[in-house]
């Protein structure tokens, strides 16, 4: 934005900084374009060797994940007078930068991390309130096309000349009412006209998907859950059930599940396999599957493992009181300058929006006062709602994220201090994995015993914890320092 380069210039210039490149980011930019100019400012820094400094607003701005912050700080450590700046959080990072210092940059690409999976975790709660809404919020469906926009987008038939609705419905009417294969039935369907753009056959296992398709039944699979439909009903229940019984032959076998606590959680550690888990007169053990070559055999009771990783709980808790209150009262301070540009950001896309909507009114008046052609108008028209509707998703998926940084850290913080004692208080193994899913990137067993890998946030929290101290590396004649570097945090 306008007011971020200002701001950065404006602080280049009060230390006579001469900035010799610019690599900006509209808000509006994928994943894609982000990494793209990461990638280039990598380069040029590669390039010109001279510079020596990075100019940033802030820790999110430049990185949101921790691959990118690790070649940073490859960077940083090759050359002990490379420094980056980030201008609002007045942080300056460099090879011999503080203790506390790194441990703020450590927290910040931790929650700017957490920022960017909360956009796409509201994007897919978005979905799933469309679908409980009985909309399905896929991408295609032969036969049916979709109308409305984000937010409103709804199912209608397809009734065009080219439509597939026709052959859809000829399809399980042919194969519920004779013996044919699906390579008979494929014959026959093109025979009918029904092919592909290249003018081929439809493939069996095109025709296959379709025929088990419950969609056509006015309902629809979204993440393993069925869901009525409120999109208009194709093939009756009556034909679809003959259909179904037909494609599978005969009754599938049943397999009985148990919901172990540690399912597909842990892998053996010298082979990687999968550790499984069965029971044995009353008591749940785990070991390696074997699907490879592996030595280790050793059969492992559930209360062990669980026992094990209760230990673990104690690494990730916070003592320090007095550390841990200054920490919460900094992201509570922090959080009016997220909120600050949140607010940019969203009158930022607004205004973009309105800019794609007045260009498409004035197009369509060129249009009619023939000032361009029908086929630039087309051109011309599709790439602007197209931007508009990125735009739009933006937008959402702005509106929708849960930008408080402070609630999240406040949280991210008194979880690691009280993690066993929740653990312990949930009855439902649902619960307990779940909690178990947050706080662990990954377990292994190996001969009785289980290593854990933290996720970054609490593997940050529990390297803090084992020396002593979340802020460590501070004398007594530092308060005032601290006071002022956390605040920023």
């Amino acid at each position: 934005m306008p007011a971020q380069v200002k701001s950065i210039e404006d602080y280049g210039t009060q230390r006579s900084f001469s900035i010799v490149k610019r690599f900006v980011i509209p808000e509006t930019a994928s994943r894609d374009q982000e990494r793209k100019e990461f990638k280039e400012m990598l380069n040029y820094l590669e390039k010109y060797k001279e510079i020596k400094i990075i100019l940033c607003e802030k820790v999110d701005r430049i990185t949101r994940n921790f691959k990118d912050a690790a070649k940073l700080d490859d960077w940083l450590n090759e050359d002990s007078e490379r420094q980056i700046h980030f201008v609002k959080q007045s942080l300056i990072i460099h090879k011999n930068a503080k203790s506390h210092e790194k441990f703020q940059w450590d927290i910040y690409v931790a929650l700017a991390r957490q920022y960017s999976n909360n956009l796409s975790e509201e994007t897919k709660k978005g979905l799933f309130e469309k679908a409980e809404e009985g909309w399905y919020p896929g991408n295609s469906k032969r036969g049916y096309k979709t109308i409305g926009g984000i937010g409103s987008k709804t199912w209608i038939l397809d009734n065009s000349p080219d439509s597939e609705v026709p052959f859809i419905k000829k399809a399980f009417e042919l194969y519920a009412n004779s013996n044919w294969s699906l390579k008979k039935l494929r014959e026959e369907m093109f025979k009918e006209g029904w092919k592909q753009k290249n003018g081929k056959p439809i493939p069996k296992s095109t025709l296959a998907f379709t025929l088990k398709d419950i969609f056509y039944r006015k309902q629809f699979n979204w993440r393993g859950k069925v869901y009525n439909g409120n999109h208009e009903r194709l093939i009756s229940d009556e034909i679809f059930e003959i259909v179904q019984k037909k494609l599978q032959g005969k009754a599938q076998p049943r397999y009985r599940t148990h919901n172990h606590l540690f399912k597909g959680m842990i892998t053996c550690e010298n082979c990687g396999c999968s550790i499984t888990a069965e029971i044995q007169k009353g008591h749940t053990y785990y070991h390696c599957t074997h699907f490879k070559p592996c030595d280790q055999k050793k059969f492992v009771r559930e209360e062990e493992i669980e026992k094990q990783v209760l230990g673990c709980f104690d690494e990730i808790a916070i003592k320090d009181k007095e550390t841990l209150k200054l920490t919460t009262e900094s992201l509570k301070e922090s959080h009016a300058e997220e909120m600050d540009y949140h607010n940019q950001a969203l009158t930022a896309l607004n205004k973009r929006y309105q800019t794609l909507q007045r260009r498409l009114d004035e197009l369509y008046i060129d249009k009619l006062d023939r000032r361009i052609t029908i086929e630039k108008y087309e051109e011309l028209g599709t790439q602007f709602r197209k931007e508009q509707e990125e735009t739009r998703q933006e937008l959402v998926k702005h509106e929708n994220a849960n930008i408080n940084y402070f609630e999240l850290g406040a949280n991210l913080l008194e979880l690691s201090s009280k993690a066993k004692e929740i653990y312990l208080k949930r009855e439902l193994i649902e619960d307990k994995r779940r909690l178990l899913n947050l706080i662990f990137l990954n377990l292994t067993l190996k001969d009785g015993f289980v290593r854990k890998t933290y996720q970054k946030p609490f593997q940050i929290i529990s390297e803090r914890v084992k020396n002593g101290n979340l802020l460590r590396g501070l004398d007594s004649n530092q308060d005032t320092i601290l006071q002022r570097n956390v605040s920023y945090h």
